[in-house]
């Protein structure tokens, strides 16, 4: 038997957990993604990898070891057994992604398909809202007696407001909007973090060669949910205290963390 919990991570800075060498794709070092939405997602063993070098850092090998699981090889190189994992993580994935738009300055946008999930996972009573429908707090330009709102790629016009704080996780209600499910793809990468990286050759002022390349990142303050799975013995694990001061810290989560990515907010959410 298991027992249920979810975690939510809210990014502190860009994140990127993708593609390294960008080789599959010239120079662009991509995010990893959901295969239907086109959203970005982390997946578990990346939640998983960091979940336990924090904890060995704070409680130690045994205490890491007890609750994530022993690897196949130890330190030295010396063959171990490995042993099953107590808590279990599965990918996490958007629940809101803020997005620029002119006059708001930002707008944080979903879909129909990403807020299932996020309801299958946290429990969630109330009906998935349909596309097209913002926030209360959301201040939307009155075109032609229509609420429309101004991205990039052309207008959306609002069809309704309604309630939906139950659809954040941390409980604020921003300004938001659902969108189509096909339409978050296009929104998602409008809304991404990109920067571009060059290392200069020692002699000459110009790139090394194939050290010029682009990384995206998905954007700070943007929301993601994973659920967790901690299996139950019959003798009992004890209490799975992920952090030091319980069940919320700041953690760092993918690459490029020496030039400020990945700074996390995470929250343990259903352990007692």
């Amino acid at each position: 038997m298991y027992k249920k919990a979810y975690g939510i991570i809210k990014t502190l800075a860009p994140l990127h957990v993708g593609a390294t060498a960008g080789e599959e794709s010239g120079n662009l070092n991509m995010i990893f993604r959901d295969q239907f939405t086109q959203t970005g997602i982390i997946p578990g063993s990346s939640v998983r990898g960091r979940m336990k070098a924090e904890m060995r850092a704070e409680q130690g090998e045994d205490a890491a070891n007890k609750w994530y699981g022993r690897e196949a090889q130890t330190e030295t190189g010396e063959a171990g057994s490995t042993t099953e994992s107590v808590v279990k993580f599965e990918y996490a994935s958007i629940v809101w992604i803020p997005v620029f738009c002119p006059g708001q300055p930002i707008v944080w946008v979903t879909c129909p398909r990403l807020l299932k999930r996020y309801q299958r996972i946290a429990g969630v009573k109330k009906k998935i809202p349909i596309e097209y429908t913002g926030s209360q707090t959301l201040k939307a330009l009155n075109i032609e007696a229509k609420e429309t709102l101004f991205f990039n790629f052309g207008f959306l016009t609002v069809d309704k407001k309604e309630d939906l704080t139950p659809w954040f996780p941390l409980g604020e209600q921003l300004s938001a909007v659902v969108v189509g499910d096909d339409e978050i793809a296009m929104i998602h990468d409008m809304a991404l973090y990109r920067q571009s990286r060059v290392a200069l050759d020692p002699k000459e002022k110009k790139a090394k060669g194939g050290a010029f390349f682009n990384t995206e990142a998905l954007p700070e303050e943007t929301i993601l949910v994973f659920p967790i799975a901690i299996k139950e013995s019959k003798n009992g694990n004890g209490k799975w205290q992920p952090f030091p001061d319980g069940n919320e810290g700041e953690i760092y989560l993918g690459g490029l963390e020496s030039i400020g990515f990945g700074n996390c907010e995470v929250i343990i959410k259903g352990v007692e």
